[in-house]
Parts: structure tokens; sequence; C-alpha cells
């Protein structure tokens, strides 16, 4: 019978497409992971993985064979969470993802709030794109997800916390910047790159009013974008969430309320169903009460 070991080592080189940091994934040597691989190749009686000396690449079958994998893979996870979640929900490991632009900003001051609300369970945190985020949720790498709207969520359980707005950034030495109206008649917006959610986002905050710039201003983090800011290269939007957590420092920076700007949605999302529903509400609940109390 195949078991959920070879399932998992399947399931780490379709992920990695190499056979060492499959097994890094695996805490297993690369034989063990090898050997395992043979044994359900063996068991199933069909060649699920090609390999040579430059390249891995699972056959047709192979890639079906290890999307079936990972849902069961998933559904004995969702077993044993189950049995803990009877035993005790709120003690045990909860792997939180959450994007850059909301977690460094939010989660540090609540971790001691959290300690004391749920004194034994064991937070990990990792930051990633919404699209692996939620990709790392369906798969079964992330217990929960810290994430903003608008954006496609497909399926999963969402609970809202609480609106972010935004404020104009623009460089200190310029003249005081007029709100909206400058920061769509300049034309010197700059964004995070393609693919953080946040340019998104800020592009909604006035919908159809407000154009993506080129990718050559894109920044790739918020304080890269403030420092391009603060030497004048022209202006962006910064989420209120990170103004009030200090991100601008002693940066050359000066900052507009644009309080008709549309505010984007954090939210918590789960897989539907999950037997720790309860603690994620309570957690989400804790996260709302804390974004009302400052206001």
């Amino acid at each position: 019978m195949i078991t959920l070991r070879q399932l998992r080592f399947l399931t780490a080189v379709e992920e990695t497409l190499n056979f060492s940091r499959a097994a890094e994934l695996c805490f297993v040597t690369q034989p063990t992971l090898s050997a395992g691989i043979k044994e359900l190749e063996d068991r199933l009686g069909i060649q699920l993985i090609e390999r040579t000396r430059r390249s891995v690449l699972l056959t047709p079958v192979g890639k079906e064979v290890a999307a079936r994998g990972r849902q069961m893979l998933l559904d004995a996870g969702e077993i044993e969470t189950l049995a803990r979640a009877h035993r005790n929900p709120f003690e045990g490991e909860l792997r939180l993802g959450s994007i850059p632009t909301i977690g460094p900003y939010l989660l540090p001051r609540m971790m001691p709030e959290l300690r004391d609300a749920f004194p034994d369970l064991r937070l990990y945190l990792r930051e990633e794109m919404t699209e692996s985020l939620i990709e790392g949720l369906n798969a079964g790498r992330l217990d929960l997800v810290l994430i903003a709207l608008p954006f496609d969520t497909g399926s999963l359980e969402v609970m809202k916390l609480f609106e972010d707005g935004y404020q104009l950034a623009s460089p200190g030495r310029w003249p005081a910047p007029s709100g909206s109206e400058a920061l769509v008649e300049s034309g010197q917006l700059m964004l995070l790159e393609k693919g953080h959610c946040l340019q998104r986002h800020a592009l909604a905050a006035y919908p159809g009013r407000l154009v993506a710039p080129e990718d050559s201003f894109a920044a790739t983090s918020l304080t890269t974008l403030i420092a391009m800011v603060s030497e004048g290269l022209g202006i962006t939007l910064l989420p209120n969430l990170a103004v009030k957590a200090g991100v601008v420092g002693a940066a050359d920076v000066q900052l507009t309320p644009l309080p008709d700007a549309c505010p984007r949605q954090v939210v918590l999302g789960w897989r539907p169903g999950s037997a720790r529903s309860d603690l994620f509400r309570k957690l989400g609940k804790i996260l709302q009460e804390s974004s009302n109390s400052d206001g």
C-alpha cells in the first residue's frame, strides 16, 4: 500500500524539481527520498519522475498522482488538526502567512496580547505575496493568512478585520500638496513593483483616475519607496497602518491625509471547514479590537 510519506516525497519533488531541496523539505537524506519515490513507482507500476543529470520533471501521470497526493496529505493533516482541536484547539503550532505591507506593521505590537490570550500556541509567521499565500493555504502549508482586499479569495472563509486608508507621501522640500488632486495630476506617482497587491490596492484607491507607473520606477518595498520619495523622485501612497507604525522614520517626507481614498480591507482567511475556525475567529477578534482602539 502506498504511504503518506511516499506522497509527501513526491509532492516535495514536484514543488522544487530538485531532489536535494525536496529532501531538505521532508527532513530526510536524499537517498532516503529517492528510495521512497522508487518504492512508490514500483508499487504503482508507472514512472512518476523523469530525472537526468540536468533536470527533474514529473511525467503527466506523475503530476496527476502528485495533485491527488497533495489533497490526501491535506486531508490527513486536517484529521490530525481535528483531533488536536478536540483536545485543545488553542495549543500547538499555527502557521500564519501575511503580505509584507501588513504583517510587519501589525503583528509585532500584537504579539504580547496574542501570547496572553493563547499561551500554549506557537505562532510561526511567514511573509509572501497574496497569490503565494493563498496557494500555500490551499496546499496545507499555511493555516491562516492575513491579506487585503480587493482580491479574489476563491472559496476561502474570510473574516474582515478593519479598513486601512492611505496618506500621500511627497518630498519634504516640495510645496505642500493639495491632497488627491496633486496625486492624480502630478504624473509622478511611484508604487511597488507589479506583483505586490499594494500596487493594485493603491490604484483602486481612486478607481479609473490613477495609472500604474512604468516598471523602471517601481520599488520592491515600502522602505525603498519612501527613500525614493525622500530623494525627490516622485510621490506615492502609503497605507495608514504602515504610517502609524513609523515606516517613514526620519525620511524627508511630508504626509497628507487622503480621506476620499477608497481603503483596502484587511482580512483573515482560512480553508472552509477548518477544525480551528473558532481559534481563527477569536484571534481575528483581538486584531479587530486592537485596530479599533488605535482609531
